[in-house]
């Protein structure tokens, strides 16, 4: 399987670190890497489009944020790889969602949205099946995580003495203002209840150090609660290191004969 990436920051340093450990899998070949600037020590590296789809990569997985899907998932799409999407927030649009469906109906590809270290979406997407009443999504992340979003018009985030609640409503509007710190939201409503119909929680906590989510289900099945406590990456505050993991898990899948789970 012969894999492109768009990215070389956390996610995509984790990944080149696995291939070139060997502990990826050895059907596996990274055959480029699209940056953003030039990276002479890495061979693998360029930051010309043509240059990574002339490598004829059968997948590639975005892993550089919603800016780089918008400018460059309709374009590999086209080139005949499929497309692993971790930048599940920029697909709050509609708009860019249904071109990205579109191209990869019309190129015979498929878009894949990572779970991008979120559990329980195989529940959630179950459950939809026969019907979600309520779905509530909440993101809790220490003040430094936030840096770089709306909530520097908030709160202090510098001076933060206890949990402060930054966003409450649907999904699609929480998206658009943290759209670095809430894919895993955006993922969770894909997957089950819709954008509109999930419902977001965001909050700074000076209490904590890593990142905390839980999803609150409930529908037809019964009910449900899932918890996850994250180390942040130190690559980059905002990503938990369970990501990077995620989408290397989702690799190795495109070519193991015994699959566990969807």
């Amino acid at each position: 399987m012969r894999v492109g990436m768009i990215g070389l920051g956390a996610i995509g340093q984790a990944i080149l670190k696995a291939v070139r450990a060997g502990t990826l899998s050895r059907d596996v070949e990274l055959v480029g890497i699209l940056v953003r600037r030039p990276r002479p020590d890495e061979p693998l590296a360029t930051t010309e489009l043509d240059r990574l789809l002339m490598a004829r990569p059968q997948v590639v997985v975005e892993a550089a944020g919603h800016q780089a899907l918008r400018a460059y998932g309709c374009a590999c799409l086209a080139a005949g790889a499929d497309l692993f999407v971790s930048s599940a927030g920029a697909l709050v649009d509609d708009g860019f969602r249904g071109e990205l469906e579109r191209t990869a109906r019309a190129h015979g590809r498929r878009v894949v949205v990572l779970s991008a270290g979120i559990g329980a979406l195989d529940v959630l997407s179950a459950a939809a099946e026969g019907g979600l009443f309520r779905v509530r999504v909440t993101v809790r992340k220490d003040p430094s995580a936030w840096r770089g979003t709306a909530a520097e018009t908030m709160v202090d985030l510098d001076h933060l003495e206890a949990p402060r609640e930054l966003f409450r409503g649907p999904v699609r509007e929480g998206a658009l203002l943290f759209p670095q710190n809430v894919n895993i939201a955006a993922a969770a409503a894909l997957a089950g209840a819709g954008l509109d119909r999930t419902e977001l929680v965001v909050v700074a906590d000076p209490a904590i150090c890593d990142h905390r989510v839980e999803i609150e289900a409930e529908g037809a099945f019964g009910r449900l609660r899932f918890v996850e406590e994250v180390r942040p990456s130190a690559f980059n505050p905002k990503t938990g290191v369970l990501v990077a993991m995620a989408v290397i898990k989702s690799l190795r899948r495109l070519t193991t004969s015994l699959l566990v789970g969807d």
